[in-house]
């Protein structure tokens, strides 16, 4: 589209065009085309579509509830010179709250209006910048017939440019005249391959299998989109430097259609050549190479590269990661180089979290990544429980280091070994317990890992029954699928979990097997994920002794924060004497219905039901133990903190009237 400084979208009759580069048409009929001979009209044609779609988003601290986490106030508090304040009003000729809203978001004189421009100078300068921004916006709406006006105070912008002056009103009125003009929608749409290749990857040339349909609103985007979907469908079958070759793009006005040609070039196919690693300074660049298991020879595939770039992420040494794309050699095989930025190596963290019922919980540790150069992960941890509520020696505490190596036996395995003590003393009972463990994981997929290890388990322990010491020699394993959109705040996809264990004590001489297994799905009820609905069960098992030759920490208890909300913390289970005992069975059931209010608030209503069993399979006599409640949701970049207050339904001896619960992340 052509914008003459004093009409800045069209003229009348003329035609609007999105490339540009030779002329080709006669004065009633404008087509642009573009031709791969020239970078420079590459750079042009394509700008102000590019522009609709990808706006750059300004860097920002971060703050919750006034604190401020990260980030600093340098831009809040910098000093403009010579500063120079106005007031801005975007008018559109016809009343379309969409447009309009989209408008003002795409303009700086509307959304910047309180940082005040340097003078004059700043002023039009981002005046020139709304110009192009605006334009851009309303191609991407599918209006390409219009015409836009911005006035400073009693000047237009172009007589500001020419003078480099403007009324002295203080603040300067600025008004930003937009008249849309038709709505333009697809006419003519034309795809195809332009070389053997690409035809012979069958791409195809229905326009409505790329997104582009005659007779639908015109939207920029909508191009864009359509020649990603086209370029990518061209490097997932081995073509790296797959190109748009051609486009032509004509907007008439006389029709209030956009027609759009476009032509892909597939190019050479490639296979994956050697592998170079660049930017490593502590970290062997054969074993990132070895991790990135890039499958040298093979047809080139973009799966395979990303695959590779997050193993390599997965490792937690990189703050950022490249995998460059070399030239491809007269034999089709294309170098790959790795470029990475290596990461701080010492890392120290805390955390704490509340619940009314069982007070305050810290938490610290101290890492160092990388230790010996290959992925190594060296942790000392510890934490403080129950803060408050009860007193200094019958508080919980843990403490615990633990080593990792990634790629022990081969690039999807990791072998972690850990030393732990603890005590914890919820009512039940009081268990202070050292475990010494060592596990080999294996990753089979991007959503499924699995694990095998070895335990060795010291407890001293007081509860109902009297004083027992126990020693437990396990094999632990694990499984975990894990299909979910987000860790922390999940809209779809399901959580599954299965873990076992068959252990020995040797101070009892009583063999047991520990069975527990978790599913969780989330299904959102709406494209932009405000209503989700999200469902949670557990059930676990111990095969074995009777209840008092079983380790109290070990039998399952149900209630708090994690399981029952409302209940105290593990006091829902099979009693003696009117004290919780535990059980060798256990089931828990819980649903939550979300709604997201705004971007940064939402509401939580959930129902959970559970209960523990004496025998090694739920009998139910004793029915479900059921707690009701409502939350608040603030959603932060790093997840979102949650605060939830609890009813029981059924209460009995030590359970609150209500409990209130804080942490970061969803419940589950």
């Amino acid at each position: 589209m052509r914008r003459p400084s004093r009409a800045p979208l069209s003229e009348k009759g003329a035609t609007v065009v999105l490339a540009t580069g030779k002329h080709i048409a006669s004065p009633a009929r404008e087509v642009y085309a573009q031709k791969p001979c020239s970078k420079l009209l590459k750079a042009v044609a394509f700008g102000l579509l590019v522009s609709t779609c990808l706006t750059p988003l300004p860097a920002s601290a971060f703050e919750l509830f006034g604190v401020r986490l990260w980030g600093s106030d340098a831009e809040e508090t910098q000093t403009v010179p010579n500063p120079l304040p106005y007031k801005a009003e975007l008018s559109l000729s016809s009343e379309k709250e969409d447009l309009q809203s989209r408008l003002e978001s795409a303009s700086l004189l509307v959304s910047e209006e309180s940082k005040q421009p340097s003078g004059t100078d700043g002023l039009i300068a981002r005046a020139l910048s709304d110009r192009e921004r605006i334009v851009a916006s309303l191609y991407g709406a599918g209006y390409y017939g219009g015409t836009l006006t911005i006035r400073l105070g009693d000047e237009t912008l172009e007589q500001a440019l020419e003078t480099g002056n403007v009324s002295s009103a203080r603040p300067l009125p600025v008004q930003i005249l937009v008249d849309p003009g038709p709505l333009f929608r697809f006419g003519n749409i034309e795809i195809s391959a332009a070389d053997a290749a690409a035809s012979d990857t069958g791409l195809s040339e229905n326009p409505a299998e790329w997104g582009l349909t005659p007779g639908e609103p015109a939207l920029s985007g909508e191009i864009l989109s359509a020649e990603r979907a086209i370029l990518r469908k061209l490097r997932d079958h081995g073509f790296p430097k797959a190109r748009i070759s051609e486009r032509v793009i004509v907007a008439d006005h006389k029709t209030d259609l956009l027609d759009v040609r476009l032509s892909a070039i597939a190019g050479p196919k490639a296979r994956f050549g050697a592998v170079s690693v660049s930017g490593t300074e502590v970290t062997d660049p054969d074993f990132v190479a070895r991790q990135a298991i890039i499958p040298v020879g093979a047809t080139y595939s973009p799966e395979e590269l990303e695959a590779a770039r997050k193993r390599l992420d997965e490792l937690g040494i990189f703050s950022s990661i490249r995998l460059v794309e070399g030239d491809i050699g007269p034999d089709g095989v294309m170098p790959i180089t790795i470029e990475v930025t290596e990461r701080k190596r010492h890392v120290i963290g805390a955390g704490a979290s509340w619940s009314s019922t069982e007070g305050f919980g810290l938490e610290a540790y101290w890492r160092r990544r990388n230790l010996f150069g290959r992925g190594e992960l060296l942790s000392i941890e510890g934490s403080v429980g129950q803060i408050g509520s009860n007193s200094v020696d019958e508080m919980e505490y843990s403490t615990r280091i633990a080593f990792e190596k990634p790629g022990a036996f081969g690039p999807l395995t990791t072998f972690t070994t850990s030393l732990g003590a603890k005590q914890e003393a919820p009512d039940a009972y009081t268990s202070r317990n050292v475990t010494l463990d060592a596990y080999l994981s294996k990753k089979y997929s991007d959503r499924l890992t699995g694990r095998v290890g070895a335990e060795l388990f010291y407890a001293n322990e007081e509860d109902v029954f009297g004083n027992s010491d126990y020693l437990l020699v396990g094999t632990p394993a694990d499984a975990v699928y894990d299909s979910r959109d987000d860790k922390l705040n999940p809209s779809k996809g399901i959580y599954a979990a299965v873990f076992g264990e068959p252990a020995y004590d040797t101070l009892g001489q009583n063999a047991m097997v520990f069975l527990k297994g978790t599913f969780s799905t989330y299904v959102a009820l709406d494209e932009a994920k405000r209503f989700i609905l999200a469902g949670r069960v557990s059930a676990g098992s111990i095969l074995g002794p009777d209840i008092q030759d079983i380790p109290a920490s070990r039998r399952f208890i149900a209630g708090g924060g994690g399981s029952i909300r409302g209940y105290a913390y593990r006091n829902v289970g099979p009693r003696v004497d009117g004290e919780v005992a535990g059980g060798r069975s256990l089931l828990e059931l819980s649903g939550e219905v979300r709604v997201k209010i705004t971007d940064t608030i939402g509401v939580v209503g959930f129902v959970d039901a559970g209960n523990a069993y004496e025998d090694s399979f739920p009998d139910f006599a004793d029915g479900l133990k059921i707690g009701v409640g409502a939350g608040v949701r603030y959603f932060t970049p790093i997840g979102p903190l949650r605060i939830d207050a609890g009813v029981p339904l059924d209460p009995e001896k030590d359970d609150p009237d209500f409990a209130i619960y804080v942490g970061l992340s969803q419940a589950f």
